[in-house]
Formats: C-alpha cells, structure tokens, sequence
C-alpha cells in the first residue's frame, strides 16, 4: 500500500518545481503519469529525460485554465485510460506587486490560473475520478494560504479559496469516494521562487522566520503529495498539510 501501482495520475504544471518532483516520484512509485505544461520544449526535454532512466510517461501541451484545453486532457484521457486515479493540481503562477499595482488583467489571471483552473479541470475529470472508486485530488495551496508571506495579495487569495474548494468537494465527493486534499508549503526552491530565493534580505527573512533554517526541497513536497495519493491516506479528506519547517507555529 506504500505504492502507486497500478494508478492513473493527471499532474499538471509537471514539468519545473514541485510538479517535476511529484511525476518523478509517482513514476518511481509505479503509477501511470500524465503531466501538463505550458511549454512543448519543456514538456519534450523532461519527457526525454524519464524515458532514458526507463519510464513511461506522456506530457501534453495545455494551459488548465483554457476550456479547450481541458477538453483536450479529458478527451486524452477518455481515449486512453477511461478513468481517473489521482489528479494533481499544481499549476500555478504568482505575479508580486503591491495590491494597488496589480491591473485588472493581471489579478484576474492569476485567480484564474490559481483558483478557478483547478475548479473546473476537477469538474471536467469528474466522471472519471468517480469511476476509480478510490481517486484523490490533491490541490497545491500554499503558506500564503493561512497567513500573509508578502507574496501578493491576489496569490493570497487565491490560494486561501483553493483551501475552502478543496474541503467543499471533500465533502461533495465523499460518496463517490473521491477523496480531496490540499498541500500548504512555505518557501521552497523552484523556479517560480528562485529570483526571489536570491535575493540575500528576502531570504535573511524567510530563514529567521523558519525554525529548520532552510526552505524545503521540491521533492520534500512531493512526499506529502504521494502519500495523499496513496491508499495509505484512504481515511484523510478535506485537510491541509502545511509543510513549513515549523513557520507557522513562531511567535518571534
């Protein structure tokens, strides 16, 4: 029970960051892997990479927050699989800015990307996560989610809506035994992060604020995910593992 084997899984934002880590680790679990990303070069170079060390993985071409292109995941995954084990939903951006910078464009894109894709690509895959009989849907939120990390007022709030989205279809789903969770992580090296990680008083900060005195690897990340993707984690719905090193409990 400590494998995936045998599971269908959807992740999407898989080629960089948290996303790689997480098709990486599913595919050493034994599960099937569907990734998505935005990028064909970067779909092709990670997909080269696995195929070399032995694995079966397909990436496809697809912005979650275009309705056409969740129609080309559901439509993939009819063609192919016919059901759904575990969907991960991890695409995200992030566009910092003072909350009165932000235009219009650019705060809707990112509740869009953020909040609303993993809505309606959840909705979209549906019928399939029901048939598993056992699916998970595993959002990634983030610190941002519970408290305010200077990341940006529309990130913040979409990742807080994508909290409430996953515990409203917990419960929803429970009786197609669709299993919803969501991961919290604080700062952790990626490339979505990695020139704010750069920046020396930016990550004096971080670092005073974290009592492991680190930010986490992708692949420490990837862990928590595989395991709420496992049967193992059969029992767990509607909660958020808040993976910090320790942030959110400091006082000083």
């Amino acid at each position: 029970m400590w494998k995936l084997n045998d599971k269908k899984a959807l992740i999407t934002g898989g080629s960089k960051g948290i996303g790689k880590a997480t098709v990486i680790e599913f595919l050493k679990l034994g599960a099937e892997v569907l990734f998505t990303a935005r990028n064909e070069k970067d779909i092709k170079l990670l997909e080269t990479e696995l195929k070399e060390e032995g694995h079966q993985v397909t990436g496809l071409v697809a912005d979650s927050a275009k309705p056409e292109d969740i129609k080309k995941i559901k439509n993939w995954i009819a063609e192919r699989w016919n059901s759904l084990d575990i969907l991960v939903n991890n695409a995200g951006i992030n566009i910092r800015k003072q909350a009165i910078d932000y235009s219009e464009e650019e705060f809707r894109k990112v509740l869009e990307i953020n909040l609303v894709a993993p809505f309606e690509i959840s909705r979209a895959l549906y019928p399939f996560l029901k048939k598993s009989g056992k699916a998970s849907i595993i959002n990634i939120a983030s610190s941002a989610a519970i408290q305010d990390v200077g990341t940006g007022t529309p990130y913040a709030m979409s990742k807080s809506g994508l909290l409430q989205q996953s515990r409203s279809l917990a419960v929803e789903w429970a009786e197609d035994q669709i299993r919803v969770n969501s991961v919290s992580p604080w700062f952790t090296k990626t490339p979505l992060t990695e020139g704010y990680l750069h920046n020396e008083k930016k990550m004096d900060s971080i670092l005073s604020r974290t009592p492991l005195k680190r930010v986490a690897e992708a692949e420490e990340i990837s862990s928590i995910i595989s395991f709420l993707a496992m049967d193992k984690s059969s029992f767990v719905t509607g909660q958020n593992i808040v993976a910090d090193g320790g942030m959110s409990i400091t006082a000083l």
